[in-house]
């Protein structure tokens, strides 16, 4: 009989030292990613008819007919440019450009147009659109002169699309593109 009274004692002992502070879970860890400042120094384009300043990050590879892949190893990503001479096809071209930024529209929370270009000096004319959600291009963007030059240009990251977590490398991305089209002189 004694062991049951015991036991209830030990129970009891037992429940009475478990009441203390109430357990919080910790909140859920935030990356945070920050990239240095951007600095910029001319492109190596070759026999290209163009050039421009790109980031001191990036570097290019040429693959041939004037396409060059601008890579971003740190953020796995990638600028693929590709030139096209205009041959009274701008109107075709210009539609190819849209039609590869609304093939996104499947995926994307929406499309908008990041901006229009236009230095008459250098008689550089262009557009570009920021793709919001899981899209598998976050960029795309075209500069022409209207009369024979005309480059298109996309961002890819290598990695299942997800916006939320992309957002940062895209918008600083987005800034070396400005910079791009902004720098864009025809040769």
């Amino acid at each position: 009989m004694k062991k049951p009274g015991f036991l209830y004692c030990i129970i009891l002992s037992l429940l009475l030292s478990a009441c203390g502070k109430e357990t919080i879970p910790k909140p859920k860890a935030v990356l945070r990613l920050e990239y240095p400042e951007a600095s910029y120094r001319p492109a190596e384009t070759g026999d290209c008819p163009f050039r421009f300043v790109q980031n001191t990050l990036a570097t290019i590879k040429d693959k041939g007919n004037c396409r060059l892949n601008i890579e971003y190893p740190g953020m796995k990503a990638t600028i693929f440019l590709t030139y096209m001479p205009v041959r009274d096809n701008l109107k075709s071209l210009l539609l190819d450009a849209e039609k590869l930024t609304f093939d996104h529209v499947i995926k994307a929370d929406e499309i908008g147009v990041g901006g229009q270009f236009e230095n008459k000096t250098e008689k550089v004319y262009g557009r570009l659109y920021e793709i919001a959600g899981n899209a598998a291009s976050q960029t795309q963007f075209y500069v022409t002169d209207s009369t024979s030059h005309f480059l298109t240009g996309s961002l890819y990251f290598y990695t299942k699309p997800n916006y939320d977590s992309i957002l940062p490398a895209a918008e600083y991305l987005n800034k070396d593109i400005r910079r791009l089209i902004e720098s864009m002189k025809w040769k």
